[in-house]
């Protein structure tokens, strides 16, 4: 997308910023808030150049004395909007017409800008979007699971986010590929790195494909910190998160708790009650997530009123079809020996003349056979009231 309105000094400043700070670091939302990005950014380059003008308020002396030292070795902004532009990124900033809205939720949290590789706008397919999430060290239900959800919300026109990671986030990206579906990457390093290096074939193919997008600079390498903050972009940027396998220490379990804080929907993916990697999401949903195990359900809770999943149910049976007073008949004719028409009426509570016109129904349905004065169930019948039937 090319339509910008953001002022070029704007621009540099926030995607100098952004070399400065960490992601998410509040003090500086604070700072573009009430002095802009062209004044922040002056006051801490001038500090670096020695001015003696007073640090910029919320931080120790410590604290802004690091970010003047980065400041110094931070190369100009012009070279990474150049980087960048080799690989065919761009960097969209608050106020761009690219820039997604929702992210404003983060409040002085939100990012100091994107940069973002792949031609579609951030913007309009961040509107339709769900975050698929989970384990690296997943299980193969929960590679079939997260591959499932990838390419059923792209066949049904939605945007799968997730991180780029190995396992769940892979799996969730190589469905929505497969099913030739949009997908977004959000990395926790620079937009020209790979991160796994396993994954630089999966990330080539949604920068092709897709969207990737970072906070962090050109060249930014990852850290456990970054990886824990880019979940709330993650939370922030979709309608909803899943979370396939995570054990209780997960950080995926973050992105669903980010999506929360939010307001936005929390989803999980149940796995064997006895799966340590799936135990983080059974407490998910014993709280304030909603189970889900299709990309129709997902769907159901995230899309527009009125686009429902099918109702489940196990498989008709003909026991199913029966008027409610004949399956009470039905169900007081014993499978072995017979009952005689007086005793079954009792058992079903209907009179002598309704138990008799019931049996005869049944009879003609081959459910029931008569011997004498009794009644029995066919063999037939047996199979499918105490296996079809769910009786035991």
């Amino acid at each position: 997308m090319t339509g910008r309105s953001v002022p070029d000094d704007v621009r540099l400043a926030r995607a100098r910023l952004t070399r400065i700070v960490e992601p998410g670091w509040e003090p500086a939302g604070r700072w573009l808030r009430e002095f802009g990005a062209v004044e922040t950014v002056r006051r801490v380059d001038e500090a670096d150049a020695g001015a003696t003008d007073p640090a910029l308020p919320g931080v120790s002396e410590a604290r802004w004395a690091g970010l003047v030292a980065r400041a110094g070795e931070a190369p100009p902004a012009e070279l990474d909007l150049t980087r960048a532009g080799r690989i065919g990124a761009r960097f969209v900033c608050p106020g761009d017409p690219e820039w997604p809205g929702q992210l404003d939720d983060l409040g002085d949290a939100r990012p100091l800008g994107l940069w973002v590789r792949g031609g579609p706008s951030l913007r309009m397919w961040a509107l339709r979007s769900v975050a698929v999430v989970g384990a690296r060290a997943c299980t193969d239900y929960g590679v079939r699971m997260g591959a499932s959800l990838g390419a059923g919300l792209a066949e049904r026109g939605w945007v799968v986010v997730s991180g780029g990671a190995y396992g769940i986030d892979a799996a969730a990206h190589r469905g929505a590929l497969g099913a030739t579906g949009a997908t977004v990457a959000i990395l926790a390093c620079g937009i020209d790195r790979t991160y796994p290096r396993g994954h630089e074939q999966l990330i080539g193919r949604v920068a092709e494909q897709g969207l990737v997008v970072s906070e962090l600079p050109p060249g930014a390498h990852p850290t456990p910190s970054r990886f824990i903050l880019r979940n709330r972009v993650i939370a922030a940027l979709t309608r909803g998160t899943v979370v396939v396998e995570a054990a209780y220490r997960s950080g995926a379990l973050g992105t669903a708790r980010w999506a929360l804080r939010l307001g936005r929907h929390a989803m999980g993916v149940p796995g064997p009650a006895t799966s340590a990697v799936s135990a983080g999401v059974h407490e998910l949903l014993r709280k304030e997530g909603v189970l889900v195990t299709d990309a129709e359900e997902v769907v159901e809770l995230v899309g527009e009123m009125g686009q429902l999943a099918p109702e489940r149910r196990g498989p008709v049976v003909p026991r199913d079809l029966l008027a409610p007073a004949t399956a009470r008949v039905l169900a007081a004719v014993p499978a072995h020996g017979t009952r005689t028409l007086a005793e079954i009426g009792r058992e079903a509570g209907a009179t002598d003349d309704d138990t008799t016109g019931r049996l005869y129904e049944l009879r003609s349905l081959g459910f029931v056979e008569r011997h004498g004065d009794g009644w029995k169930l066919t063999r037939q019948a047996n199979r499918s009231v105490f296996t079809g039937g769910g009786e035991s």
